[in-house]
Protein backbone atom coordinates (compact mmCIF):
# COMPACT_ATOMS: atom_id res chain seq x y z
CA UNK A 1 0.00 0.00 0.00
CA UNK A 2 1.39 3.34 -0.67
CA UNK A 3 -0.58 6.53 -0.01
CA UNK A 4 -1.20 8.33 -3.63
CA UNK A 5 -0.86 11.82 -4.53
CA UNK A 6 -4.97 12.06 -5.17
CA UNK A 7 -5.26 10.68 -1.36
CA UNK A 8 -2.61 12.61 -0.18
CA UNK A 9 -4.75 15.87 -1.41
CA UNK A 10 -8.05 14.16 0.19
CA UNK A 11 -6.40 14.07 3.02
CA UNK A 12 -5.16 17.65 2.98
CA UNK A 13 -8.43 18.61 2.67
CA UNK A 14 -10.19 15.95 5.37
CA UNK A 15 -7.48 17.57 7.94
CA UNK A 16 -8.03 21.19 7.67
CA UNK A 17 -11.99 20.62 7.75
CA UNK A 18 -11.25 18.76 11.06
CA UNK A 19 -9.21 20.86 12.63
CA UNK A 20 -10.36 24.68 11.36
CA UNK A 21 -14.19 23.33 11.44
CA UNK A 22 -14.53 20.64 13.97
CA UNK A 23 -12.51 20.55 16.99
CA UNK A 24 -10.86 24.32 17.40
CA UNK A 25 -14.54 26.03 17.07
CA UNK A 26 -15.57 23.33 19.85
CA UNK A 27 -12.94 25.07 22.15
CA UNK A 28 -13.47 28.63 21.47
CA UNK A 29 -17.23 28.01 21.90
CA UNK A 30 -17.23 26.13 24.72
CA UNK A 31 -14.08 26.21 26.74
CA UNK A 32 -13.10 29.69 27.18
CA UNK A 33 -13.76 30.87 30.41
CA UNK A 34 -14.72 35.29 29.67
CA UNK A 35 -15.06 35.52 33.44
CA UNK A 36 -12.31 34.10 34.61
CA UNK A 37 -9.93 33.71 32.35
CA UNK A 38 -8.02 30.15 31.23
CA UNK A 39 -9.88 27.17 29.31
CA UNK A 40 -12.55 25.36 30.96
CA UNK A 41 -12.29 21.55 29.66
CA UNK A 42 -14.29 19.68 32.09
CA UNK A 43 -17.51 19.30 29.13
CA UNK A 44 -19.97 16.85 28.22
CA UNK A 45 -20.45 15.95 24.53
CA UNK A 46 -22.56 19.34 23.60
CA UNK A 47 -19.75 21.68 25.24
CA UNK A 48 -22.23 22.05 28.15
CA UNK A 49 -19.76 23.02 31.64
CA UNK A 50 -20.25 20.18 33.92
CA UNK A 51 -17.33 20.94 35.99
CA UNK A 52 -15.44 24.11 36.57
CA UNK A 53 -11.90 23.33 37.92
CA UNK A 54 -9.03 23.48 35.95
CA UNK A 55 -5.29 21.83 35.25
CA UNK A 56 -2.72 24.20 34.76
CA UNK A 57 -0.84 21.37 32.78
CA UNK A 58 -3.95 21.56 30.39
CA UNK A 59 -3.71 25.60 30.39
CA UNK A 60 -0.25 25.51 29.03
CA UNK A 61 -0.99 22.47 26.22
CA UNK A 62 -3.83 25.22 25.48
CA UNK A 63 -1.31 27.95 25.00
CA UNK A 64 0.62 25.97 22.88
CA UNK A 65 -2.02 24.87 20.83
CA UNK A 66 -3.64 28.37 19.87
CA UNK A 67 -0.31 29.60 19.59
CA UNK A 68 0.77 27.08 17.10
CA UNK A 69 -1.68 27.80 15.20
CA UNK A 70 -0.91 31.65 15.09
CA UNK A 71 2.64 31.01 14.18
CA UNK A 72 1.74 27.93 11.55
CA UNK A 73 -1.29 28.52 9.61
CA UNK A 74 -2.30 32.16 10.59
CA UNK A 75 -2.26 35.02 12.39
CA UNK A 76 -5.99 34.98 13.97
CA UNK A 77 -7.21 37.22 16.86
CA UNK A 78 -9.12 34.44 18.01
CA UNK A 79 -6.37 32.18 18.62
CA UNK A 80 -3.94 34.51 20.12
CA UNK A 81 -6.91 35.81 22.75
CA UNK A 82 -7.51 32.35 23.86
CA UNK A 83 -3.43 31.66 24.23
CA UNK A 84 -3.22 35.08 26.08
CA UNK A 85 -6.46 34.09 28.10
CA UNK A 86 -4.44 30.87 29.22
CA UNK A 87 -1.21 32.03 29.66
CA UNK A 88 -2.69 35.47 31.85
CA UNK A 89 -4.43 32.46 33.84
CA UNK A 90 -1.56 30.59 34.59
CA UNK A 91 0.50 33.47 35.45
CA UNK A 92 -2.31 34.98 37.49
CA UNK A 93 -3.14 31.64 39.55
CA UNK A 94 0.06 28.98 38.98
CA UNK A 95 2.45 29.15 41.23
CA UNK A 96 2.39 27.76 44.29
CA UNK A 97 5.00 28.04 47.62
CA UNK A 98 8.41 28.31 45.71
CA UNK A 99 6.83 28.93 42.62
CA UNK A 100 6.27 24.98 41.87
CA UNK A 101 2.97 25.26 39.56
CA UNK A 102 -0.20 23.51 41.03
CA UNK A 103 -1.71 20.68 38.86
CA UNK A 104 -5.13 21.51 39.59
CA UNK A 105 -7.11 25.18 40.86
CA UNK A 106 -10.69 25.89 40.98
CA UNK A 107 -12.68 27.85 38.52
CA UNK A 108 -11.11 31.61 40.00
CA UNK A 109 -7.77 30.11 40.51
CA UNK A 110 -7.71 28.87 44.23
CA UNK A 111 -5.53 26.08 44.87
CA UNK A 112 -6.76 22.44 44.74
CA UNK A 113 -3.91 20.02 43.95
CA UNK A 114 -0.13 20.52 43.55
CA UNK A 115 1.55 17.47 42.71
CA UNK A 116 5.40 16.11 42.62
CA UNK A 117 6.13 15.89 39.21
CA UNK A 118 6.65 18.79 36.76
CA UNK A 119 4.72 18.09 34.23
CA UNK A 120 2.53 21.55 34.51
CA UNK A 121 6.18 23.02 33.59
CA UNK A 122 6.06 20.79 30.56
CA UNK A 123 3.45 22.19 28.83
CA UNK A 124 4.02 25.57 30.47
CA UNK A 125 7.88 25.72 28.62
CA UNK A 126 6.42 24.87 25.76
CA UNK A 127 3.22 27.22 25.77
CA UNK A 128 5.33 29.87 26.76
CA UNK A 129 7.45 29.23 23.97
CA UNK A 130 5.20 29.72 21.34
CA UNK A 131 3.49 32.70 22.75
CA UNK A 132 6.54 33.96 22.29
CA UNK A 133 7.23 33.44 19.28
CA UNK A 134 2.98 34.41 18.23
CA UNK A 135 3.04 37.73 20.31
CA UNK A 136 6.34 39.09 20.57
CA UNK A 137 6.13 39.53 24.31
CA UNK A 138 9.56 38.99 25.68
CA UNK A 139 8.64 38.19 29.24
CA UNK A 140 7.20 35.52 27.60
CA UNK A 141 10.65 34.23 26.52
CA UNK A 142 12.13 34.73 29.92
CA UNK A 143 9.29 32.63 30.65
CA UNK A 144 9.80 29.34 28.92
CA UNK A 145 13.72 29.18 29.65
CA UNK A 146 12.46 29.51 33.96
CA UNK A 147 9.47 26.97 33.13
CA UNK A 148 12.03 24.69 31.11
CA UNK A 149 15.28 24.59 34.14
CA UNK A 150 12.12 24.01 36.22
CA UNK A 151 11.27 21.10 34.77
CA UNK A 152 15.12 19.70 34.56
CA UNK A 153 15.83 20.81 37.68
CA UNK A 154 12.39 18.55 39.10
CA UNK A 155 12.21 15.45 36.56
CA UNK A 156 16.05 15.07 35.12
CA UNK A 157 18.23 15.73 37.95
CA UNK A 158 19.27 13.08 40.29
CA UNK A 159 17.90 15.40 43.28
CA UNK A 160 15.05 16.50 41.56
CA UNK A 161 11.22 15.27 42.54
CA UNK A 162 10.95 12.73 45.12
CA UNK A 163 10.16 8.94 43.98
CA UNK A 164 6.89 7.13 44.10
CA UNK A 165 8.29 3.93 45.84
CA UNK A 166 11.01 3.98 48.56
CA UNK A 167 14.42 4.33 46.55
CA UNK A 168 15.97 2.44 49.10
CA UNK A 169 14.03 -0.92 48.84
CA UNK A 170 13.37 -0.57 44.69
CA UNK A 171 14.84 2.68 43.15
CA UNK A 172 13.62 3.21 39.66
CA UNK A 173 13.30 5.80 36.67
CA UNK A 174 10.85 6.52 34.49
CA UNK A 175 10.30 6.96 30.22
CA UNK A 176 8.15 9.87 30.46
CA UNK A 177 10.58 12.32 32.09
CA UNK A 178 12.66 11.45 29.16
CA UNK A 179 10.25 11.48 26.24
CA UNK A 180 8.91 15.05 27.38
CA UNK A 181 12.58 16.25 27.54
CA UNK A 182 12.68 15.12 24.14
CA UNK A 183 9.51 17.45 23.10
CA UNK A 184 10.13 20.78 25.55
CA UNK A 185 13.72 21.28 23.97
CA UNK A 186 12.21 20.44 20.19
CA UNK A 187 9.22 23.00 20.45
CA UNK A 188 11.40 25.52 22.53
CA UNK A 189 13.74 25.26 19.61
CA UNK A 190 11.53 25.85 16.97
CA UNK A 191 10.26 28.83 18.77
CA UNK A 192 13.05 30.63 20.20
CA UNK A 193 16.07 29.35 18.57
CA UNK A 194 18.67 26.39 19.71
CA UNK A 195 19.05 28.66 23.02
CA UNK A 196 20.52 27.14 26.51
CA UNK A 197 19.00 25.91 29.35
CA UNK A 198 20.33 24.89 32.77
CA UNK A 199 23.62 24.94 30.70
CA UNK A 200 23.29 22.88 27.71
CA UNK A 201 21.51 23.92 23.72
CA UNK A 202 17.92 22.45 23.62
CA UNK A 203 19.40 20.03 21.12
CA UNK A 204 21.85 19.20 23.67
CA UNK A 205 18.98 17.94 25.55
CA UNK A 206 17.30 16.14 23.40
CA UNK A 207 20.64 14.21 22.51
CA UNK A 208 20.81 13.35 26.40
CA UNK A 209 17.07 11.79 26.42
CA UNK A 210 17.64 10.21 22.99
CA UNK A 211 20.49 8.09 24.86
CA UNK A 212 18.80 7.48 28.13
CA UNK A 213 15.80 5.99 25.92
CA UNK A 214 17.93 3.66 23.83
CA UNK A 215 20.10 2.75 26.51
CA UNK A 216 17.87 2.45 29.60
CA UNK A 217 14.67 1.62 28.44
CA UNK A 218 14.09 0.32 24.98
CA UNK A 219 14.44 -3.52 24.99
CA UNK A 220 15.52 -4.76 21.15
CA UNK A 221 15.72 -8.35 23.26
CA UNK A 222 12.10 -8.33 24.23
CA UNK A 223 10.33 -6.15 21.60
CA UNK A 224 9.80 -3.93 23.93
CA UNK A 225 9.99 -0.20 25.41
CA UNK A 226 9.29 -0.49 28.96
CA UNK A 227 8.11 2.73 31.00
CA UNK A 228 9.60 1.88 34.78
CA UNK A 229 13.15 0.43 34.82
CA UNK A 230 15.98 0.30 36.91
CA UNK A 231 18.62 3.01 37.15
CA UNK A 232 21.08 0.85 35.44
CA UNK A 233 18.32 -0.04 32.53
CA UNK A 234 17.26 -3.43 34.30
CA UNK A 235 13.88 -5.01 34.01
CA UNK A 236 12.00 -4.40 36.97
CA UNK A 237 10.09 -7.84 37.43
CA UNK A 238 7.31 -6.67 38.89
CA UNK A 239 3.42 -5.13 38.03
CA UNK A 240 4.93 -1.28 36.97
CA UNK A 241 8.00 -2.71 35.60
CA UNK A 242 6.44 -4.68 33.43
CA UNK A 243 3.55 -2.91 32.27
CA UNK A 244 3.74 -1.27 29.35
CA UNK A 245 1.82 1.82 27.25
CA UNK A 246 1.90 1.59 23.61
CA UNK A 247 0.66 4.48 23.03
CA UNK A 248 3.31 6.78 25.75
CA UNK A 249 5.84 4.25 23.58
CA UNK A 250 4.18 5.64 19.79
CA UNK A 251 4.55 9.04 21.09
CA UNK A 252 7.82 8.53 21.74
CA UNK A 253 8.38 7.25 18.71
CA UNK A 254 7.31 10.18 16.94
CA UNK A 255 9.41 12.44 18.87
CA UNK A 256 12.54 10.66 18.02
CA UNK A 257 11.32 10.16 14.41
CA UNK A 258 10.70 13.78 13.92
CA UNK A 259 14.49 14.83 15.24
CA UNK A 260 15.55 12.48 12.67
CA UNK A 261 13.54 14.46 10.12
CA UNK A 262 14.83 17.76 11.39
CA UNK A 263 18.71 16.57 10.92
CA UNK A 264 18.07 15.61 7.53
CA UNK A 265 16.91 12.00 7.98
CA UNK A 266 19.58 11.49 10.73
CA UNK A 267 19.89 7.44 10.34
CA UNK A 268 20.54 6.05 14.00
CA UNK A 269 17.46 8.27 15.64
CA UNK A 270 15.70 6.75 12.12
CA UNK A 271 16.11 3.50 13.34
CA UNK A 272 15.72 3.80 16.93
CA UNK A 273 12.44 5.46 16.05
CA UNK A 274 11.28 2.70 13.70
CA UNK A 275 12.19 -0.05 15.99
CA UNK A 276 10.29 1.25 18.79
CA UNK A 277 6.92 2.02 16.44
CA UNK A 278 7.32 -1.49 15.20
CA UNK A 279 7.48 -3.19 18.25
CA UNK A 280 5.08 -1.34 20.36
CA UNK A 281 2.34 -1.39 17.42
CA UNK A 282 3.12 -5.21 17.43
CA UNK A 283 2.18 -5.30 21.37
CA UNK A 284 -0.39 -2.41 21.11
CA UNK A 285 -2.84 -2.89 18.61
CA UNK A 286 -5.87 -5.43 19.04
CA UNK A 287 -6.14 -7.89 16.77
CA UNK A 288 -9.71 -9.04 17.47
CA UNK A 289 -11.42 -5.65 17.78
CA UNK A 290 -9.33 -3.17 16.39
CA UNK A 291 -7.51 -0.29 18.70
CA UNK A 292 -4.44 0.17 20.95
CA UNK A 293 -4.80 -1.50 24.11
CA UNK A 294 -4.36 1.10 27.15
CA UNK A 295 -1.90 -1.24 28.76
CA UNK A 296 -0.03 -4.71 27.70
CA UNK A 297 2.87 -6.72 30.14
CA UNK A 298 6.13 -7.34 29.14
CA UNK A 299 5.71 -11.08 29.69
CA UNK A 300 2.13 -11.33 28.47
CA UNK A 301 1.25 -11.77 31.83
CA UNK A 302 -2.51 -10.41 33.21
CA UNK A 303 -1.83 -6.34 33.21
CA UNK A 304 -2.76 -5.23 36.84
CA UNK A 305 -4.90 -1.75 35.57
CA UNK A 306 -8.31 -2.34 35.04
CA UNK A 307 -8.26 0.07 32.09
CA UNK A 308 -5.79 -2.23 30.16
CA UNK A 309 -8.46 -3.34 27.50
CA UNK A 310 -10.17 -0.01 26.97
CA UNK A 311 -8.99 2.45 24.15
CA UNK A 312 -8.46 6.07 24.87
CA UNK A 313 -8.45 8.59 22.41
CA UNK A 314 -4.94 9.94 22.92
CA UNK A 315 -2.93 6.68 21.84
CA UNK A 316 -4.56 6.73 18.49
CA UNK A 317 -3.90 10.27 17.80
CA UNK A 318 -0.16 9.61 18.06
CA UNK A 319 -0.35 6.55 16.57
CA UNK A 320 -1.83 8.73 13.36
CA UNK A 321 1.11 10.70 13.82
CA UNK A 322 3.97 8.06 13.89
CA UNK A 323 2.76 5.79 11.27
CA UNK A 324 2.30 9.21 8.49
CA UNK A 325 5.55 10.31 9.65
CA UNK A 326 7.16 6.53 9.38
CA UNK A 327 6.04 6.47 6.10
CA UNK A 328 7.10 9.77 4.90
CA UNK A 329 10.68 8.66 5.61
CA UNK A 330 10.53 5.51 4.81
CA UNK A 331 7.45 4.92 2.01
CA UNK A 332 6.97 1.32 3.68
CA UNK A 333 3.76 -0.06 2.88
CA UNK A 334 2.86 -1.48 6.25
CA UNK A 335 3.36 2.30 7.66
CA UNK A 336 0.61 3.31 5.13
CA UNK A 337 -1.59 0.18 5.91
CA UNK A 338 -0.84 1.29 9.44
CA UNK A 339 -1.70 4.74 9.45
CA UNK A 340 -5.14 4.32 7.49
CA UNK A 341 -6.25 1.23 9.74
CA UNK A 342 -5.48 3.53 12.84
CA UNK A 343 -7.65 6.51 10.90
CA UNK A 344 -10.35 4.08 9.94
CA UNK A 345 -10.85 2.86 13.37
CA UNK A 346 -10.34 5.76 15.91
CA UNK A 347 -12.44 8.18 13.56
CA UNK A 348 -15.10 5.32 13.77
CA UNK A 349 -15.24 5.40 17.17
CA UNK A 350 -13.98 8.50 18.77
CA UNK A 351 -15.11 10.92 16.36
CA UNK A 352 -18.40 12.89 16.77
CA UNK A 353 -20.18 14.49 14.04
CA UNK A 354 -22.40 16.13 15.07
CA UNK A 355 -21.29 18.39 17.85
CA UNK A 356 -17.54 17.93 16.87
CA UNK A 357 -14.67 17.22 18.66
CA UNK A 358 -13.58 13.66 19.98
CA UNK A 359 -15.17 11.28 22.59
CA UNK A 360 -12.47 10.34 24.89
CA UNK A 361 -12.82 7.27 26.46
CA UNK A 362 -14.20 3.40 24.95
CA UNK A 363 -14.38 0.07 25.63
CA UNK A 364 -12.34 -2.80 24.24
CA UNK A 365 -14.81 -3.33 21.48
CA UNK A 366 -15.29 -0.14 20.37
CA UNK A 367 -18.48 0.74 22.54
CA UNK A 368 -18.41 4.19 24.06
CA UNK A 369 -17.53 4.32 27.58
CA UNK A 370 -18.63 8.10 28.76
CA UNK A 371 -19.32 10.92 26.53
CA UNK A 372 -17.57 13.39 28.38
CA UNK A 373 -15.37 15.45 25.40
CA UNK A 374 -13.19 16.78 28.43
CA UNK A 375 -11.49 17.04 31.74
CA UNK A 376 -8.39 16.91 34.02
CA UNK A 377 -6.59 15.20 31.04
CA UNK A 378 -8.47 15.93 28.05
CA UNK A 379 -8.33 19.06 26.87
CA UNK A 380 -7.59 21.27 23.69
CA UNK A 381 -4.30 19.74 22.78
CA UNK A 382 -3.90 15.77 21.42
CA UNK A 383 -6.81 15.74 18.83
CA UNK A 384 -6.06 19.04 17.42
CA UNK A 385 -2.09 18.42 17.87
CA UNK A 386 -2.96 14.86 15.99
CA UNK A 387 -4.99 17.40 12.79
CA UNK A 388 -2.28 19.95 12.52
CA UNK A 389 0.98 17.66 12.93
CA UNK A 390 -0.40 15.66 10.33
CA UNK A 391 -1.81 18.25 8.01
CA UNK A 392 1.48 19.65 8.08
CA UNK A 393 3.37 16.37 7.01
CA UNK A 394 0.52 15.71 4.42
CA UNK A 395 1.38 19.31 3.12
CA UNK A 396 5.27 18.44 2.94
CA UNK A 397 4.67 15.02 1.25
CA UNK A 398 2.02 16.56 -1.89
CA UNK A 399 5.28 18.99 -2.16
CA UNK A 400 8.04 16.33 -2.52
CA UNK A 401 5.57 14.39 -4.89
CA UNK A 402 4.97 17.81 -7.11
CA UNK A 403 8.96 18.24 -7.43
CA UNK A 404 9.54 14.89 -8.93
CA UNK A 405 6.21 15.23 -11.64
Amino acid sequence: MKLTRERLAGLRQIYRDELLERTIPFWLRHGIDCEHGGMLTGLARDGTVIDTDKALWLQGRAVWMFSTLCNTIRRDDAWLEAARSCIGFIRAHGRGPGGKLYFQVTREGAPLRMRRYFFSECFAAMGAAAYAKASGEHCAAEETLGYFSRYIEGMIMPDGVAPKVDAETRPSQGLAAQMMLIVIAQEVRAALGDVAVAGETCSSWVDRAVETIARDFYKPEHGALLETVAPDGSVIDHFDGRTLNPGHAIECAWFILREAKERGGDTRLRQLGLAILDCMWARGWDAEHGGLFSFTDLRELPVQEYTAEMKFWWPHNEAEIATLLAWQLTREPKYAEWFERVRAWSRRVFADPEFGEWFGYAHRDGAIATRLKGNMWKGPFHVPRMMHRCGQIVDELLSETAKTQ
